[in-house]
């Protein structure tokens, strides 16, 4: 193949891909066949299906059961935004975690308490097999699950103190700001890293989205001073969402 040459099922992937982002192929429609594919484009039955592959991987199109492919209604990328202020204002876990204060929300959650595993230790400086607080959270928007959120607190930090369980107690349903200065701990600062993999079924079944597509993880820190107090995983679909930063400039 000459170099700069597409094969050629990404030709037809690509021309069809067109056809869905102008509209001539609107959402809910019926994807052209294998055979139409064949010959309309004059390839093979395997370049056909493997163009079709493509469009199912990237989401634009979905398989149903003894029907056909169909083009997927693909909405807007909703803004789910982060800040550098991390303030005891207002701040609730769903505030903590989307801070446009245009967009309100709810969330339901779950702690238990279990052993740090590796991943998690490493994250919050203490030791493999330490006891932590596992809570997970799901956000929702005018009743749509959004974000999915875990968090881990050591206990030996929170351990028989009121804000042990961080949606009980006095300070229930607050944020990690406002329950750590309870405890006389102040957070001063935060680290987040992005990263992006493949959903995994039990969160693309809480968020409605297709097992294996792919979503957008903000591993999140807070600290007081050199010592972490919560770390979490917040995990948003990429297809539907993108992250907005608003960083102050010192």
């Amino acid at each position: 193949m000459p170099f700069g040459e597409q094969p050629a099922y990404l030709r037809v992937a690509s021309d069809l891909r067109k056809k869905i982002s102008d509209g001539s192929l609107p959402p809910h429609a019926r994807l052209p066949s294998q055979a139409r594919i064949r010959e309309e484009y004059g390839v093979s039955d395997t370049v056909a299906l493997e163009a079709r592959k493509v469009l199912m991987a990237e989401g634009l199109v979905e398989g149903r059961s003894g029907s056909g492919t169909y083009v997927r209604e693909v909405p807007s990328a909703r803004r789910v935004a982060r800040t550098g202020h991390w303030t005891m204002e207002e701040c609730t876990p769903f505030r903590q975690e989307q801070s446009d204060e245009r967009v309100r929300g709810t969330w339901e959650s779950r702690s238990e308490r279990e052993e740090a595993s590796h991943e998690t230790a490493e994250r919050l400086f203490i030791e493999p097999g330490d006891t932590v607080m596992r809570t997970r959270y799901v956000f929702s928007v005018e009743g749509e699950p959004v974000m999915l959120s875990t968090s881990w607190e050591p206990l030996a930090l929170t351990g028989r103190t009121p804000v042990m369980l961080p949606e009980e107690g006095p300070l229930g349903g607050r944020g990690v700001v406002e329950r750590m200065a309870a405890i006389d701990l102040v957070v001063d600062n935060v680290t987040e890293e992005v990263a992006s993999r493949a959903g995994r079924a039990e969160e693309m079944a809480e968020l409605g989205g297709v097992p294996g597509h792919a979503v957008l993880v903000v591993a999140r820190t807070y600290f007081a001073g050199k010592r972490a107090v919560e770390t979490a995983d917040v995990v948003v679909p990429a297809d539907r969402f993108k992250l907005a930063y608003h960083l102050p400039v010192r």
